[in-house]
């Protein structure tokens, strides 16, 4: 397994679900090498084989080359979990074409070429008598099913990649199934502090947004699903179902309006 942006926060949790549950790992990072080391370390202790490979996923001669590394390495691949992520601030009145580019090409077009080279090396398993199938889960954002123009590129990128989801299920079946899971709340960034953190994670219809544990388990069951493709699991306490004028940071503060 594949894990993208796995040495810290939520890529970390995933790896270490998977693990757990014995898969061996691939260990994405782009600078977090020590972070990725340590991701790697605690993946061996839970008994999975694991290694680390370097690769900036928005240079795209840099992500066309990793899954062939992670074969040429671990002798397979089986799914591929597209964690890594750029989440910066614009709006509509500071949105630029170089923005959209940052996200497009580190939360989009990443999953696209992935993918692509995942389905290609089941094909060649495939014409080696190894015949098999395979798995993406993409890692989205239930604000698109409950949108607000905060974080313009962010969502624009994330958005695409949803589309996309749906697409590769149907380009790339029966060899390979295609699925998401969009977080809601579920780790502090940017500038929310701890208590704007907590303001909004408990504003769900479960009194509780999606903690890593939650996202880490989601992942796992649909890897684990072979009947499901071309789906997100929104896994957000029901953030999705309130109508949110803005992002939830700005909510956190009491700034709806500015």
């Amino acid at each position: 397994m594949l894990v993208t942006g796995a040495g810290q926060r939520l890529g970390r949790e995933i790896a270490l679900e998977l693990a757990r549950h014995g898969f061996d790992l691939a260990i994405h990072y782009r600078r977090s090498a020590d972070a990725a080391a340590a991701t790697m370390v605690a993946a061996q202790a839970l008994g999975a084989t694991a290694a680390a490979f370097r690769a900036d996923l928005a240079d795209e001669a840099d992500c066309s080359a990793l899954v062939p590394a992670v074969v040429a390495r671990c002798g397979r691949l089986d799914a591929v979990v597209n964690n890594a992520s750029t989440f910066e601030y614009d709006d509509v009145e500071t949105f630029g074409y170089a923005a959209m580019q940052t996200h497009w090409r580190a939360n989009t077009a990443p999953a696209i070429v992935l993918a692509r080279a995942l389905h290609g090396h089941l094909l060649g398993r495939d014409a080696a008598g190894d015949a098999g199938s395979g798995c993406v889960v993409n890692l989205l954002d239930q604000k698109l099913w409950n949108p607000n123009p905060d974080y313009l590129s962010y969502t624009l990128s994330k958005a695409a990649l949803e589309a996309a989801t749906t697409l590769l299920a149907q380009a790339l079946a029966p060899r390979l199934r295609v699925c998401g899971v969009a977080p809601g709340v579920t780790l502090l960034s940017g500038s929310m502090t701890a208590g704007e953190f907590g303001h909004a994670h408990a504003a769900t219809p479960l009194r509780r947004s999606s903690q890593p544990e939650d996202i880490a388990r989601a992942v796992r069951f649909l890897i684990e699903s072979p009947a499901i493709t071309g789906t997100t699991l929104l896994v957000d306490g029901g953030q999705h179902l309130l109508a949110q004028p803005r992002d939830v940071l700005f909510l956190a503060r009491g700034t709806p309006d500015t």
